[in-house]
């Protein structure tokens, strides 16, 4: 993917950022039309909360159960790795049938623990998530006068050290009637629609329990209920039950099945994703300008030697032959790390392509929203596919440093295939016991432990292995000039290398930093992010960015006769990996300053660790790569004397 050409696929970027979710759906992802009284089923997912990030089962809290049992929906691998866990519910509807005072259970009276979990939960802001159709229930709330729109509901309301408890919910259901096109079926003068939105309004009512001691699930209320969304009066206490209602509404709609995300979807400051490409692009124009410098100046430098010309540029030939030309004997010196370096570069072409893969797939419609988990999975398999190509170029690389050298090519595709996944399974293990202290449903099944090792051990080792299996068997890069015995000394330098290859970070950084905030706040504070046409564009002005930044400052090192480009390289374009973390830490103190207790903190940090080392490998292998064209070619193309 690092091939990919900008310049033949930019009019087709252009159609995912301009119209990022509009009539374009996964094959199988279909409409479901239902007749009037058909039964609508709502699903529960794991609570969650954006000042804790650890999800719970929605039953581990006394709530009303389905008369048949509790069922587990069928989740994908994405789902299970989020620490979704949809269950069904007791909230059942009739299409297109409205109803009023639905009673549905009562609790018993809860125990001094039920009621100390219940306000715990409250008090970390919990949100319930209930689904009917695949789409998520939100709610509207009102804003210095603009309407806002939040997926799921508290669970209750902390008011002067009260507890209350929103037991009675409104839904109401959006449908459409397409008319005689392919939703609406009308046989034997029965007509159907399919569901377009799925809106719900929480409120908290003290039902009186004398009134509700003979009454079963789906029977209504003897009296009507009157209840205020801003009304409290459902209070949680130990030793008293409370009682859960609701009712619901069926509404015609003009939204299109196929439109009815874009609601959930939409995302504001479209302006903000252009200036930032805007930006990037000055900075890829800047970086463009002097590697083309750069390279006029070398090879008007390299004609002067074959004709006349004046004075001026005889001493600048002079003054370059003092430059990189002397390190034309120890340019290609094997590195120290030599394979370490292999594996990196290797693993990071394969954490690039992984991105790139799903970013291309979402910005273009084929990772639909409407399948949960989606994304997850797709990045996933996508990466233990792309195995291959890690084999391949962590060989191919340690055979060309060693000089066509073919020993040990077997380690160095079994190490490129355990180093990354070995660091995510690290921290996945430390982040999962900290999950299953807590009794969370984000923590990993060990099953799952289980059966992520075993695709990792049937389909991204062997795949790996064959990769290197190629490169080994591929030709070698066959160095222009011959390396030197003796390694050449290089002169003191003037400021610390380790400095400028830091500072070069600030870049690439500057490339992406506005996009990440989108990021961050999709994944830590529940908002959606699925404008990946300008994630698109981003990452590919980022790998531009990066390669530019890396040829300049390897250019710069060998204008000092400093021959150890190698790891300057890649740390030159991969030292945006700790800005990243500054970022992340920064994201931390001032915009998560809810996020409550030590687990939480820790979760974050192991999660953004494991973010910025992808990102490291992966900008660092475009600038080692970048840099290691430019000096194949600088020294094959130039004549030395």
């Amino acid at each position: 993917m690092e091939n990919f050409l900008l310049s033949l696929c930019f009019p087709f970027l252009l159609f995912p950022v301009l119209s990022p979710t509009k009539a374009f759906y996964l094959p199988g992802s279909y409409p479901h039309p239902y007749g009037d009284g058909d039964f609508l089923s709502v699903k529960v997912n794991s609570l969650t909360s954006i000042d804790t990030e650890i999800p719970y089962g929605y039953y581990t809290l006394p709530f009303c159960k389905p008369i048949n049992g509790v069922q587990n929906s069928r989740e994908n691998l994405g789902e299970l790795l989020m620490g979704d866990q949809i269950e069904s519910s007791p909230y059942q509807f009739k299409s297109y049938v409205n109803e009023t005072d639905v009673f549905l259970c009562s609790t018993g009276p809860l125990s001094m623990e039920e009621a100390k979990i219940m306000k715990l939960r409250i008090d970390q802001f919990y949100q319930v998530n209930l689904i009917l159709d695949n789409l998520p229930a939100v709610r509207y709330t009102e804003k210095g006068g603009v309407r806002v729109r939040w997926v799921g509901f508290p669970l209750g309301l902390n008011y002067n050290n009260v507890y209350y408890m929103f037991n009675h919910l409104k839904f109401k259901v959006l449908v459409h009637n397409h008319g005689d096109d392919d939703y609406n079926d009308r046989y034997n003068n029965v007509t159907k629609r399919v569901i377009v939105g799925f809106e719900v309004s929480p409120c908290s009512y003290r039902h009186e329990i004398k009134g509700v001691g003979n009454l079963e699930m789906y029977q209504k209320f003897p009296s009507g209920i009157n209840c205020d969304g801003l009304s409290l009066a459902m209070v949680v206490k130990a030793g008293e039950p409370i009682v859960f209602s609701y009712e619901v509404s069926f509404e015609d709609s003009n939204i299109k099945w196929f439109s009815r995300w874009d609601g959930y979807l939409k995302m504001d400051g479209s302006r903000i994703h252009w200036f930032s490409i805007l930006n990037s692009l000055m900075v890829v124009a800047f970086l463009a300008a002097i590697v083309l410098v750069i390279f006029l100046r070398t090879i008007r430098r390299d004609l002067a030697q074959y004709e006349e010309t004046d004075k001026d540029v005889q001493a600048e030939i002079s003054e370059e032959i003092s430059g990189w030309k002397l390190v034309a004997g120890d340019i290609f010196r094997p590195p120290p790390n030599t394979e370490l370096l292999c594996i990196l570069v290797g693993d990071g072409v394969q954490i690039l392509g992984m991105a790139f893969v799903v970013v291309l797939l979402a910005a273009f419609g084929v990772i639909s929203p409407a399948s949960h988990g989606a994304l997850l999975t797709g990045m996933l398999f996508s990466y233990l596919i792309l195995g291959f190509v890690a084999g391949y170029v962590s060989v191919k690389l340690w055979r060309t440093v060693n000089g066509g050298d073919s020993k040990d090519w077997a380690s160095v595709s079994w190490r490129a295939a355990c180093f990354f996944p070995g660091l995510a399974f690290l921290v996945l293990v430390s982040m999962n016991s900290l999950l299953w202290g807590s009794e969370s449903t984000g923590a990993i099944p060990f099953y799952l432990f289980v059966l992520l090792l075993l695709l990792w051990l049937i389909v991204s080792v062997p795949l790996t292995l064959v990769g290197g299996y190629i490169g080994l068997k591929s030709n070698s890069i066959e160095y222009p000039v011959r390396i030197n015995h003796i390694a050449r000394k290089i002169p003191p330098p003037k400021y610390p290398s380790w400095l400028v290859v830091i500072g070069a970070g600030t870049l690439p950084f500057g490339t992406l930093f506005i996009e990440l905030y989108f990021i961050m706040s999709s994944l830590w504070l529940g908002q959606v992010y699925y404008v990946f046409g300008f994630l698109l564009m981003v990452m590919i002005l980022l790998v531009i960015v990066c390669a530019e930044v890396a040829l300049v400052l390897t250019y710069m090192h060998l204008c000092v006769e400093d021959w150890r480009w190698w790891w300057h390289s890649f740390f030159s374009s991969g030292s945006v990996a700790i800005y990243i973390l500054i970022y992340c830490v920064n994201y931390l103190i001032f915009n998560l300053q809810s996020l409550s207790g030590p687990v939480s903190a820790a979760l974050y940090l192991g999660y953004s660790l494991l973010m910025v080392v992808a990102v490291l490998f992966a900008t660092g292998s475009v600038g080692f790569l970048s840099s290691f064209w430019f000096v194949y070619f600088l020294f094959s193309s130039v004549k030395l004397d």
